[in-house]
């Protein structure tokens, strides 16, 4: 018989990790504190409509390749793919839109008839992109973050002062149009940072976006939940939902024995969490903690959200199924996000109109519809805050896109920073994880093996890689790779 190893958290981390670790003949229990699996990524459903009520963007479709086929599977074999075309639009003023196409030869040029000359500069940008891409994502990503020295390759040394020079650097040195900059810089808040605070070697995020391109699981993001809990059952992996762990029990020799699960004791040989890494190491004895409460109060977070999930009663007209709404100041919003954190006046927000693609997330004639505002983590949460933005950008979307829909709403669901405390244990109610700044990369993040507890380990979104779902996915397999290897 292999060991027993219980996994708190049934996010993407852990469902890959449960997998991998399965696969190499251990025990594997899987330990959800909420009723249904996916962690962040689970699903809302009412009147018809059904909504993602985490990611919705399905980006760097390698990486779910790849760990399909470590188990001789494909994507396909659980859930079908559309590429998007349009991939996404952005709106910058009333009816002025710049939709970005399905393909590059497209995207070259509308980016040549935005600003003459760029798309030059544009091709050379995704040339550095792709490259950097395949360095990052066939290689580094799939470190430990254990040494500095993993950084250190032929081709990072040759590309040493990508990681001394920002994003924005890169973007603006060529690019003029304030329009095409926002649209470059756009996917690294993917990353959780700003694009001022990004190594330039975080570019390959523009490849991930123009290259790689934009896909929809039919059905949402929650069939690739299901698909991976498919693929973890019949590997033999046991899920258990509503069972909240209180306590990580160890010995007087530091070593994990057992936890403490809805009021009852279970013993376990090691345990790994997919569950926040701040909350995780409060259910251990202070003196066996990793990091103290000074160290987190000093990272950089990604941001929190506030969400909401609309049913309207028509379809909604002039926008596609992810639309952009970059009609107000990024600096201002960012400010107001990293550096004197507080509610924006004027925020950027983003929607996903999935029912356009996917006629059966809505009843017909209908649109569901998912908005998100970025916001500060750890900011006051009230319901009359969530009905002032709420109204702030259902007005600022009938302006913009010149037609009225507030009359047309259904109902609506707000997700915000006291439900991501509440429903995740996240550290002040961040949505995303720790951002990827320079001096919270790789190495230098919070570590996958507990470095005061025997037989602990973490992964997620707080630890390697970084924010995002093919992170999470590679995260998990990181730490299953280290795991199995200390037990040998």
């Amino acid at each position: 018989m292999g060991k027993n190893i219980h996994i708190i958290g049934s996010g993407f981390s852990s469902l890959a990790a449960s997998c991998y670790l399965a696969k190499q003949g251990y025990n594997v229990t899987v330990l959800e504190k909420n009723s249904t699996l996916g962690g962040r990524a689970r699903q809302y459903k009412n009147e018809g409509f059904t909504f993602d009520i985490g990611p919705t963007w399905y980006w760097m479709p390698d990486v779910f390749e790849r760990f399909f086929a470590d188990f001789g599977k494909k994507p396909s074999d659980y859930y079908q793919l559309e590429r998007l075309k349009p991939a996404y639009e952005v709106y910058f003023d009333k009816d002025d839109s710049i939709t970005i196409p399905g393909n590059l030869e497209e995207i070259y040029k509308i980016f040549e008839e935005e600003e003459k000359g760029s798309s030059k500069h544009l091709k050379k940008f995704l040339d550095s992109a792709k490259a950097n891409y395949e360095t990052a994502v066939l290689d580094l990503v799939y470190k430990p973050g254990v040494s500095p020295l993993e950084l250190v390759t032929p081709t990072t040394i040759a590309r040493v002062s990508q990681f001394f020079s920002t994003i924005r650097d890169q973007v603006r040195k060529n690019i003029k149009s304030q329009k095409l900059i926002k649209i470059l810089e756009f996917p690294v808040l993917f990353l959780g940072a700003k694009p001022s605070n990004t190594p330039a070697f975080y570019n390959f995020m523009n490849y991930a976006d123009f290259g790689l391109g934009t896909w929809h699981p039919i059905g949402g993001m929650y069939k690739v939940v299901e698909g991976m809990v498919a693929l973890a059952t019949s590997l033999g992996v046991n899920f258990k939902v509503n069972s909240n762990i209180e306590k990580i029990v160890t010995n007087s020799e530091n070593e994990v024995i057992g936890l403490k699960v809805n009021g009852n004791d279970l013993k376990t040989d090691l345990v790994l969490s997919g569950a926040d890494y701040h909350h995780t190491e409060t259910l251990l004895d202070e003196k066996v903690r990793q990091y103290s409460e000074k160290y987190w109060s000093k990272r950089t977070f990604a941001p929190s959200s506030l969400l909401f999930y609309v049913g309207f009663g028509k379809k909604i007209e002039n926008v596609s199924h992810h639309t952009l709404f970059f009609d107000s100041d990024f600096d201002v919003h960012a400010k107001d996000i990293y550096d004197t954190p507080k509610w924006p006046d004027n925020p950027l927000f983003y929607a996903s109109f999935s029912s356009i693609t996917d006629a059966n997330l809505a009843p017909e004639y209908k649109e569901a519809a998912t908005f998100l505002i970025p916001l500060a983590p750890g900011l006051k949460d009230t319901e009359e805050l969530r009905e002032e933005y709420f109204n702030k950008i259902i007005t600022r979307l009938e302006h913009l896109t010149n037609q009225d829909v507030k009359k047309n709403i259904i109902f609506k669901k707000s997700f915000c920073v006291n439900d991501f405390i509440s429903e995740y244990n996240s550290y002040k109610g961040n949505a995303y994880g720790l951002a990827n700044t320079l001096f919270q990369t790789a190495f230098l993040r919070p570590k996958i093996k507990s470095k005061k507890v025997k037989n602990l380990y973490f992964t997620g979104q707080l630890t390697v890689p970084g924010p995002g779902v093919p992170p999470a996915l590679i995260s998990g397999k990181i730490a299953a790779d280290l795991i199995i290897k200390n037990q040998k």
